[in-house]
């Protein structure tokens, strides 16, 4: 069995990047490590914080259960953000060793 899943989070569509952090928290209430990489588009996902598909929401359940979250940083520049809580400055070392590290890797 798989424990350390690695997820990429490269869209702004509230539903898919909800889906994405709905999965992320039921895999770490099943004892799973996660971590999440925000990129391209992605680093705008804390911005949709609408009912039904509250990202936000799934956002911040996900880093109070000990989540692991990074944004990147050329994304976060191109998009006229800065980093946060919900997108925390990280860059492609970080993003390798992601996928160095999961057992599992899965985009949205």
């Amino acid at each position: 069995m798989w424990r350390n899943i690695g997820i990429v989070v490269q869209t702004a569509d509230a539903e898919q990047a909800w889906s994405a952090f709905r999965l992320a928290n039921r895999a770490l209430d099943e004892g799973h490590e996660v971590r999440v990489f925000l990129l391209s588009q992605g680093v705008l996902a804390g911005d949709l914080g609408e009912e039904p598909c509250n990202v936000n929401k799934q956002m911040r359940i996900f880093i109070a259960n000990d989540g692991q979250l990074w944004a990147c940083g050329k994304c976060l520049a191109l998009h006229e953000k800065e980093a946060g809580e919900l997108c925390p400055f990280g860059g492609l070392k970080d993003l390798l060793e992601l996928v160095e590290w999961a057992d599992k890797l899965l985009t949205f």
